[in-house]
């Protein structure tokens, strides 16, 4: 039986699919998490009724996610992804052979259980591939524990800040995790829409850039959540929008990198520019840059 899946990005809007077919749902001891049949995104889940992730669009997503900031490293080897349990963030980074070590810390093991028997195309397999180590439980505890600079890359593939994952969005957390990233590394967080999360956006932001000496942001359309949707970069030595489209070509080339469903290296510049709309968005919050 059909029902409408209903999601509301701010307390005054509201879209969804009115014809969805719920077909799974669990209350694990962190979350309600539910897996759906859409007609127009395929299968998708959500936990605590926000959206995570669909069959018909996590391309756009995880591959912008990843991809912009593993080729800003010229040889990433080891990569962190905090959260992703669907494994769409590893199936991404394993598409750099260059990458020995993959560690998901991701917080509860139902995630990965339903999205393995149900959303099989997102993993891809990933969690099946000996690169891949899957840690169940509390990706702060991991990271405090963890030995230094091993890390080349960090994916935040999290729920939003005012969740259960909050206090990983901290400066304080940015110093535990910057102790266990190499010299050369970089972070990826998806911040949200400037349209109805502007303000936590801002926020988001300003906490990166008093952690890290380079922040870029990344804006880009997903279906799923219903609105342009903001990601960024954060590093002390690297800076993915300064790499040319020549540049990433030969990366992309180098690592045998094809058939990305939507990033590459002609939208690479895009995905790094601002409208001026969004970026008058932004200001109403955002305190201008040192």
């Amino acid at each position: 039986m059909s029902a409408p899946l209903l999601f509301r990005p701010s307390p005054d809007a509201v879209y969804g699919f009115p014809h969805a077919k719920r077909v799974a749902r669990v209350d694990s001891p962190y979350q309600r998490i539910e897996v759906w049949d859409t007609p127009q995104l395929g299968r998708l889940f959500t936990l605590d009724g926000r959206p995570m992730t669909s069959t018909g669009d996590e391309f756009i997503y995880h591959e912008c996610m990843v991809h912009p900031a593993a080729l800003a490293h010229p040889s990433p080897q080891a990569a962190l992804v905090l959260g992703g349990g669907d494994g769409g963030a590893a199936r991404q980074l394993l598409r750099h052979a260059g990458i020995g070590r993959i560690v998901v810390a991701e917080l509860d093991a139902e995630v990965v259980r339903l999205t393995r028997e149900h959303l099989p195309e997102v993993h891809g397999g990933a969690f099946d591939d000996p690169r891949v180590e899957l840690l169940i439980g509390d990706a702060a505890r991991y990271v405090e524990a963890a030995a230094p600079a091993q890390f080349d890359l960090v994916v935040f593939d999290l729920t939003p800040p005012d969740s259960p994952a909050a206090g990983l969005y901290t400066q304080a957390f940015y110093q535990q995790l910057k102790r266990v990233m190499s010299r050369t590394a970089a972070v990826s967080v998806h911040l949200g829409s400037p349209y109805f999360h502007a303000e936590r956006i801002a926020r988001l932001i300003e906490d990166l850039r008093a952690a890290f000496a380079i922040v870029r942001t990344m804006n880009t359309f997903i279906p799923l959540y219903g609105s342009l949707w903001m990601m960024a970069t954060a590093s002390d030595t690297l800076d993915p929008a300064a790499l040319t489209a020549e540049t990433l070509t030969e990366r992309l080339a180098a690592r045998r990198i094809d058939a990305l469903m939507h990033y590459g290296a002609a939208m690479h510049a895009g995905l790094f520019s601002a409208s001026r709309s969004v970026r008058d968005k932004l200001s109403q919050f955002l305190k201008p840059a040192s």
